[in-house]
């Protein structure tokens, strides 16, 4: 299948769901005033203030994938084998959801309240159904999930990452960054998941590892800095702001970057992850941890008046990797460091990554054991 074909099959897959006629064309410029009106949908639970219990999960594939330049070649198939082969995005969605119940289930037994789902490519998007994969959820069914998830006692927030180090999921949008197109999608793909998601009042949008060790894994490289970043950054929150939800953030620009503490809206809520891979411990007075500046972040975020989620995991780094030390403790060291670190006024909850993409089989007993260490931290 080559490209023009993609987006054609894409635009009557949205219009097989009722998600409104697209023409190929249309599809492939953002669709710009040809918005489709929902039906309305919101959310029935709330996690209570000062006690979210979140963990995140992935339907997006490509969040850390590269995409081929349109000069590779019109045969998308054949283009993307020219990429690294690390890099390379899938286009068909593989999540099981088997595992996924399975997961979430877990997950609500023990206590967790709040899910995130890193959408990316995951959901056939109105505005936008070239972004999808085969085999993508319509907005059908990431509702009916939702009402489940509901039901189970978990409030729903979506997460879009808009890091250039992990938008793959935007496919030849990666090319245009700060581009008026790229702004356009940016605004039409939040409107399109504020609705799908019944409005929440939260919405994530990533923004994390735009640095140039991340940015040199791929083979089409933007890293923006200074001002370009601002730019772009302020127009997505203001964006979410504008359509009635609160911004949250991964924190990695407020490491090495004292202007943001200024710079950045106090309504956004920031999420520092430590997640102590270089091994270096959790006390803020060990300036030789390599990682200090993102241990210290929490401390200085609270000097600053933001609200905060600290996020924790069981992933193993490469540090500890190496020196063949798992990961399991760093979700309990990092709640009893975060409620240290910041006031009851600031703290919001605390959040559990395993990173595990795509869910599959093979890799579940990571992630109930993600949820098993989460639940025995926040009951310390």
């Amino acid at each position: 299948m080559d490209r023009r074909q993609f987006i054609g099959s894409s635009a009557m897959a949205a219009a097989a769901l009722g998600l409104g006629q697209l023409s190929a064309d249309a599809a492939n410029t953002g669709a710009s005033g040809k918005r489709t009106k929902l039906k309305p949908f919101a959310q029935t639970v709330q996690a209570p203030d000062g006690d979210y219990r979140a963990f995140l999960m992935h339907l997006s594939n490509n969040l850390g994938k590269d995409w081929p330049s349109e000069q590779m070649g019109e045969n998308l198939e054949e283009a993307i084998l020219k990429l690294p082969e690390d890099m390379r995005p899938t286009l068909k969605l593989h999540c099981d959801y088997d595992v996924w119940k399975q997961v979430t289930e877990h997950a609500a037994e023990k206590g967790i309240n709040m899910l995130f789902i890193d959408v990316g490519e995951g959901i056939v998007l109105p505005s936008h159904p070239e972004l999808a994969l085969e085999g993508s959820w319509s907005v059908e069914r990431i509702r009916e999930e939702i009402v489940r998830l509901n039901s189970l006692g978990m409030e729903v927030i979506p997460l879009p990452n808009f890091s250039t180090a992990h938008n793959g999921w935007m496919k030849d949008y990666r090319h245009m960054i700060s581009s008026k197109p790229y702004y356009r999608m940016c605004e039409e793909v939040l409107a399109d998941i504020y609705e799908i998601f019944g409005k929440p009042r939260f919405f994530h949008v990533g923004c994390d590892e735009e640095d140039r060790w991340h940015i040199d894994w791929y083979s089409y490289r933007i890293q923006r800095v200074k001002e370009s970043w601002w730019c772009d950054f302020l127009h997505i929150i203001h964006t979410v702001e504008k359509l009635g939800a609160r911004p949250w953030v991964w924190a990695d620009n407020c490491w090495e970057n004292p202007e943001y503490f200024e710079r950045c809206p106090k309504s956004v809520i920031q999420q520092d992850w430590y997640y102590d891979e270089a091994y270096g411990g959790f006390d803020p007075e060990n300036k030789e941890n390599a990682h200090w500046h993102r241990l210290i972040a929490m401390w200085n975020l609270e000097k600053a008046g933001f609200d905060q989620v600290p996020c924790g995991t069981n992933w193993v780094g490469y540090k500890r990797k190496e020196l063949n030390v798992g990961a399991d403790d760093v979700i309990g060291k990092l709640v009893t460091t975060g409620r240290k670190a910041i006031s009851k006024e600031h703290l919001k909850g605390f959040m559990m990554a395993p990173w595990i993409r795509p869910t599959e089989r093979k890799r579940i007993d990571k992630m109930l054991k993600a949820i098993d260490l989460m639940a025995d931290a926040i009951a310390q």
